[in-house]
This record gives structure tokens, sequence and C-alpha cells, in this order.
């Protein structure tokens, strides 16, 4: 069986997904205010992609991490443009997320 780019790509996904969920969002507690995750995929947001970026929610949400309630989570898709993703890119950095 021949694995799809999609699928060659999720296992990076996972750990980059897992890396941000075992990182402390609580580190900056001394700073006041909504902490933000930004989360930049170079694809378009196909029902795959949603559902992993529906996985990522229900995990920061186990673990008492509430949107709305202390933390944003920031997502943005590339679509595949280039233009696009560095324009999101940019945005993102402009936004000051605390992790991305």
């Amino acid at each position: 069986m021949v694995a799809t780019p999609a699928i060659r790509r999720l296992p990076i996904v996972v750990i980059v997904l897992l890396l941000l969920l075992a990182a402390p969002l609580a580190a900056g507690a001394q700073q006041a205010g909504t902490k933000r995750i930004g989360y930049l995929e170079s694809s378009s947001p196909s029902p795959a992609r949603l559902q992993l970026l529906e996985a990522f929610r229900q995990g920061l949400r186990e673990r008492g991490y509430l949107e709305g309630k202390g933390i944003a989570l920031e997502s943005r898709f590339g679509e595949g443009k280039p233009d696009q993703i560095q324009r999101f890119a940019a945005e993102l950095a402009g936004l000051k997320v605390d992790i991305s």
C-alpha cells in the first residue's frame, strides 16, 4: 500500500500537536490575559485536517484548557499557496501567539 503525502505528513503533525499539548501553557502565568496558540496548516481545511484540529481542541479541553477561558486557538489554512502561507505566518506572528 502506498501512503499519500497527507498520510506521510500525519505523524509529523501528530508529533507537533503532542509537543504543543506537553508544553506548559501556564508557563507564562505571571502574564495576565489569554494565551494564544497558533496553528498554521499548509494544506486546505479538509475533513481529515479539521478532525485532527478538533482532536487537538478536545485534548486541550480534557486537560482543563478551554477556548475563550484563558486560551485562544488561532488556526489558518494556506491552501497550498506559498504566498498565503507566508501571509498567515506573518499574521500569527503579529498576533504574538504564545505557542505556534
